[in-house]
């Protein structure tokens, strides 16, 4: 791979910087885009999304209006975050976050995406990060002037064209993940909710619920278990999902509970809830619920609990008060036969899940390897 030396702003229209404020509260309007909103393996995350008015959207981009192909980064506190603008995005920049935006006459967005997620930039970033009392801080004046070696504009979209191609498959197999869970879902509020369960024609209901229902606490129906921490540093990467409050955030090279078991948001995400279908480690932002007592049926169930932040002092989900929650429990024979017809549903989505991580395992073989041009296309 012929490549050039350079500097990143030799390959950009510009580097700005957002705002160092917040909106005011909006519940509708364009994203304000925050350094949540980009997870660690570089994709945009919308699932919970800060709004700004229409009213106030022209002077939160009056520096600049993010657009496709700009790519989004995180400068302060959480670090090493990035991620391409799609077709359409309407928002501007949150608090802490900056954005690229490429010469495409010399840089394909897509390459420099990838580029910004590879070790080697990574350790650049290292490099001139500046430590702080609270949080950590890449200086936006020397950002600029990293050097670079990039290849020719011709080799960067053919480096491009092949990571992609596994980020395709992998964003294929997440929304098709997406319809399983949702047929799930959509089956659970059927029998359980609108009780059109089978045989609820010839059900006899008493304040409310079929004959045989009962509402329950929580906590007479399954034990909330505490993780264990496992900081990051720790950890040895391996074939074990290391779970936290958003989902899983890393590997190790052991397990400390069995699955499949359920996971549920103690801190930060609270009340957020995961089934993990294989052996894993749950870090101590979350509580777990042992393999024995764990199916989809309860999985299904615990969104509907209403698992909230009750201590202003320390967030976080009391346990004390998740085990007061009361849900609808069915005879045991409707929950095995539910836990029957969803089983398929979540078998395929394990199987896709799985073949996710090999896919990005691939990736990230190749990424730094093509980055280095060890290897050629």
């Amino acid at each position: 791979m012929s490549a050039a030396s350079a500097t990143i702003k030799d390959y950009a229209i510009g580097i700005y910087d957002g705002p160092h404020a917040t909106p005011n509260p909006s519940d509708d309007g364009p994203i304000f885009l925050g350094i949540k909103n980009v997870t660690d393996d570089g994709r945009l995350d919308f699932s919970e999304i800060r709004h700004v008015s229409d009213r106030e959207f022209p002077v939160w981009t009056r520096r600049v209006k993010p657009q496709a192909d700009d790519i989004v980064f995180s400068y302060e506190a959480t670090l090493h975050r990035y991620a391409r603008i799609p077709d359409g995005f309407e928002g501007c920049l949150g608090r802490r976050m900056a954005l690229v935006r490429p010469d495409k006459t010399k840089a394909d967005a897509r390459f420099l995406h990838y580029y910004f997620l590879s070790p080697m930039w990574r350790a650049k970033m290292d490099a001139i990060t500046l430590p702080g009392a609270t949080v950590d801080r890449i200086p936006l004046t020397i950002f600029p002037d990293t050097e670079v070696s990039f290849p020719d504009l011709r080799e960067q979209t053919a480096i491009a064209d092949v990571l992609t191609a596994y980020d395709d498959l992998i964003e294929n197999n997440r929304r098709r993940i997406a319809l399983l869970e949702e047929a799930a879902r959509l089956l659970y509020r059927e029998w359980f909710v609108h009780f059109r369960f089978p045989g609820h024609e010839h059900a006899k209901f008493i304040d409310g619920l079929p004959e045989g229902w009962q509402r329950r606490n929580f906590g007479h129906i399954a034990e909330l278990k505490y993780g264990k921490a496992l900081k990051a540093e720790y950890r040895v990467e391996g074939e074990f999902a290391v779970y936290g409050s958003s989902g899983v955030v890393g590997s190790h090279k052991a397990a400390l509970v069995d699955g499949p078991a359920i996971v549920v948001g103690r801190k930060g995400n609270v009340g957020s809830v995961f089934w993990v279908p294989r052996d894993f480690w749950p870090i101590d932002t979350v509580y777990f619920i042992p393999s024995e007592q764990s199916d989809l049926w309860l999985y299904l169930s615990l969104p509907n609990a209403g698992f909230m932040n009750t201590d202003a002092g320390v967030p976080g989900l009391n346990r004390d008060f998740a085990y007061s929650r009361k849900l609808v429990c069915p005879p045991e024979r409707v929950r095995a036969l539910f836990n029957e017809e969803v089983g398929p549903m979540f078998a395929q989505r394990n199987t896709l899940e799985h073949y996710n991580q090999k896919l990005a395992q691939a990736r990230d073989l190749l990424l730094p390897r093509l980055m280095s041009g060890e290897l050629a296309v």
